[in-house]
Parts: structure tokens; C-alpha cells; sequence
């Protein structure tokens, strides 16, 4: 087959790797041990292993590799499958011990480039390349399922006061400005507090009597008393 090799051997020793395609042995002098090429995949056990900052895990991968070179993969290793199993489920277990919980549960894919370099180093010399190398679930213990709930909750909490103290301190700074505003011209209280009743009336559908303050009717009529009098100007 295509995806097939096949390695040759001349009473005992090493002749060559044959394919793809068809080939033709001495069945009395010569065998071949074929070898697939194509990508293979090792599901590794879950691992319980202690975490940098003390806290018991269980881990669990897939691993992706393929033989580059099939002499290696025969010759220098007596099961190559077993070999790349082995390698995978003692690097697993120490680079879980080398990072913390929370490089496990958020950077995940840098520990998969990790345990890919390391994997793949472990195994060139068997002739095969680890293509890719994923964590698949991190298993922690109940109790510190709830402790980090608990945490997560506790951050919300502090981020909802954050923003709520934000808001009250840009609403305080706007009261201070307005405040301001309405020291220079006392007038605009005056219209604003009249704005505010009708919004109330038209809202409830009611009829509201407003008590003006006198100095308010005052100003009134001294600016209708100045419209007429242009006006009265304009017409002569």
C-alpha cells in the first residue's frame, strides 16, 4: 500500500526499507517487517499527579505521531508503540508537577507545545515524529471545585463594586459641575424645578398647580414688558 513500508532483513541483518508498491524476498534468506506510515493516535491514561502548588490532579491526553523513519522505528527499539505509550505518560506526569492549577486549567496551549518538544525529542531517535500533543480534561478534587467557585464569585463581586463606584463617582463629579452651574444663574433651578413638575403631571395625568416664587414672576414680566415695547418700536 502506499501508506506501507517495508523493512528488510538478509539473515538477521539489515538490507533496506522496500516500497510502496510491490517487492520480491527470498523467503529462505530474507523477511520484511512492514511498517505503516500514516499518522497514529496514543489516548493517554489519565495521570494523578501533584500540581507545583500542591493540589492532586488527574490529566489525561491524545497524543499524534507518525514514523518518519522506519529503519529507526524496527531497529533501534524493540516496540516502538510501547516506547512512545511510556514516554507520553512520564512527561505527562512531570510537567504537570512543574506548573501551577491555574497554568493547567489556562494555558493549556502552551503545556501541549511542552509536552509535544519533549515528547518528540524522547522518540527522534526511534524514528518517529510527534505531530501534536493535547490535554484533554483536568480532573480536580470536589472540594477545590467549590474553593474556586467560591473565588470566581468573590471576583464578580469585586468587579460589579468596581463599576458601580466608577458610576458614582462620574454622577458625583456631574452633580459638582451642575452645582456649580447653578450658583452663577439661580434662575436655572428655577426652570428646571418647573420642567420637572410638568414631566410629573403629564406623566400621572394630573393637573398641578405650581406656586411660582415671586423674584421668578418678577423677571417674567420685565422680559414680556421688553419684548412689547421692541415690538411696539418695530412698528413705528
Amino acid at each position: 500500500q502506499e501508506y506501507q513500508r517495508g523493512v528488510v532483513f538478509r539473515l538477521g541483518r539489515y538490507q533496506a526499507v522496500r516500497g510502496p508498491g510491490l517487492y520480491l524476498i527470498n523467503p529462505v534468506l530474507e523477511r520484511a517487517r512492514t511498517i505503516d506510515i500514516r499518522t497514529r493516535t496514543v489516548d493517554i491514561e489519565p495521570q494523578e499527579a501533584i500540581t507545583k502548588d500542591s493540589v492532586t490532579v488527574r490529566v489525561n491526553a491524545v497524543l499524534y505521531y507518525k514514523i518518519t523513519d522506519p529503519k529507526k522505528a524496527v531497529i533501534e527499539v524493540t516496540n516502538f508503540k510501547k516506547a512512545i505509550n511510556q514516554a507520553s505518560l512520564t512527561t505527562l506526569r512531570n510537567i504537570i508537577g512543574q506548573n501551577e492549577l491555574d497554568d493547567l486549567l489556562k494555558e493549556r496551549d502552551r503545556i501541549n507545545d511542552t509536552l509535544r518538544g519533549i515528547i518528540d525529542e524522547l522518540s527522534d531517535p526511534w524514528g518517529i515524529e510527534v505531530e501534536m500533543v493535547e490535554m484533554k480534561a483536568v480532573e480536580i478534587p470536589t472540594g477545590m471545585q467549590r474553593a474556586m467557585a467560591r473565588e470566581a464569585e468573590a471576583q464578580r463581586e469585586k468587579r460589579a463594586r468596581l463599576i458601580k463606584a466608577d458610576a458614582e463617582m462620574l454622577a458625583s463629579r456631574k452633580l459638582a459641575v451642575a452645582s456649580k452651574e447653578i450658583e452663577a444663574n439661580p434662575s436655572a433651578l428655577e426652570l428646571r424645578r418647573l420642567q420637572m413638575i410638568s414631566e410629573v403631571g403629564a406623566e400621572q395625568n394630573t393637573t398641578t398647580i405650581i406656586l411660582i416664587p415671586s423674584d421668578f414672576v418678577h423677571l417674567a414680566r420685565n422680559v414680556s414688558k421688553f419684548l412689547e415695547a421692541g415690538s411696539e418700536g418695530g412698528g413705528e
